[in-house]
């Protein structure tokens, strides 16, 4: 596939269907994707991949807690948003969550609802792979853009596969919970986690696809010569 074609397709999917990945495909992904740039090649990326039984096993010890602490779960250990979002980002942000909810007729109102939903991201919309990403805390702004990077390229390198991902920081609102599962030590801090598998293309939360503004919008460009 070429890489514009992947770019172009990718989105962030929230609806799998049950067909299992092999264990070689998600290697040769996670292969693929370490070749992405980071600063001084330190390579800062740590990732625990799970699935079959161990990736149950999580599910099923999140899943008694849904009612009573979403959405906040055990409080997010890093802010993934800034705290008082301005424009205009907070209407990209407002108008993302509107499309999302409508797709599947979900009223702003029906809080429970809203919740339910939501707590989706952590069954990884029933995807047959989970992966979460750490780094050392001794890392800084830096290195956490170089995971970006690396988050990038599965997620690209999934669709030459034909598979569909989606990256989900909301993991940090149980970091508790994953670091004692995931064994992490305590100078690795969770990043977030990747659900990794095949779109179910008929789910109607995977019929739609968020905005993006034109390059005039966020660039400027200098110095060019004028088009013959």
């Amino acid at each position: 596939m070429d890489v514009r074609d992947a770019i172009a397709s990718r989105y962030s999917c929230r609806a799998f269907l049950p067909t299992p990945v092999p264990i070689e495909t998600v290697k040769d992904i996670l292969n693929r994707a370490a070749r992405a740039p980071s600063g001084g090649n330190l390579q800062p990326w740590l990732v625990h991949v799970l699935a079959g039984e161990r990736l149950e096993a999580l599910k099923g010890e999140l899943r008694p807690r849904f009612a009573k602490e979403l959405p906040r779960g055990e409080g997010a250990e890093y802010q993934v948003y800034p705290r008082d979002l301005k424009e205009p980002y907070y209407t990209r942000r407002f108008r993302v969550g509107e499309q999302l909810y409508a797709s599947i007729g979900i009223p702003r109102e029906d809080r429970p609802a809203r919740y339910r939903q939501f707590g989706r991201n952590y069954l990884f919309y029933d995807a047959p792979v989970g992966m979460f990403v750490a780094v050392d805390r001794t890392m800084g702004a830096p290195q956490w853009s170089d995971l970006g990077g690396f988050i990038q390229n599965i997620s690209l390198l999934a669709r030459a596969y034909g598979l569909h991902s989606i990256a989900q920081e909301a993991w940090t609102s149980w970091h508790k919970t994953l670091s004692a599962f995931l064994k992490l030590p305590p100078e690795h801090i969770l990043f977030c986690g990747i659900a990794l598998g095949h779109a179910d293309e008929a789910a109607p939360i995977n019929q739609w696809r968020s905005e993006r503004e034109p390059v005039e919008a966020f660039a400027t460009f200098e110095g060019f010569e004028p088009h013959s």
